[in-house]
């Protein structure tokens, strides 16, 4: 009975711990809800701009884009991507040069998929439709920043 009692005794606070741990709140990398919308064109090289909304731990931050392509590009289109940004640790971590190898095409209308990454280890994966005529195959640095 008492090694029972002791056992109990030294259960008790990991239990209590185990139980007050999921309601602190976490500082670890959360992800995010990522909109935003490109205008594109170029001939070989290409270049575009656009703006966006994240949503990140319950609150909106807007933000710019602007890039450009190199490699094989022709035409103009409008696209507007959502998606999910993980690896996000503090706002400022979504801002910053992020870089996709890829490529696509639109006649009248089509579907855009990108997967991006920067150097502080944010990950967007985003799709949408787009609108215009383009046919791509290029490396892409896109640079956003906080408003």
């Amino acid at each position: 009975m008492e090694m029972l009692r002791q056992l109990l005794g030294r259960l008790a606070p990991i239990v209590l711990l185990a139980l007050l741990v999921p309601t602190a709140p976490s500082f670890a990398q959360a992800s995010a809800q990522v909109r935003v919308k490109i205008v594109k064109a170029g001939l070989l090289v290409g270049g575009g701009a656009g703006t966006g909304v994240l949503t990140y731990r319950g609150r909106q931050y807007s933000f710019r884009v602007t890039g450009l392509s190199l490699g094989f590009t022709a035409g103009a289109t409008v696209g507007r991507l959502e998606g999910r940004a993980s690896g996000i640790r503090e706002i400022s971590d979504f801002a910053g040069k992020y870089s996709s190898v890829g490529g696509g095409a639109a006649l009248i209308g089509g579907i855009n998929g990108v997967q991006l990454r920067n150097d502080k280890g944010v990950t967007m994966v985003l799709q949408g439709p787009k609108a215009g005529l383009e046919f791509a195959a290029n490396l892409s640095e896109i640079m956003i920043s906080l408003r």
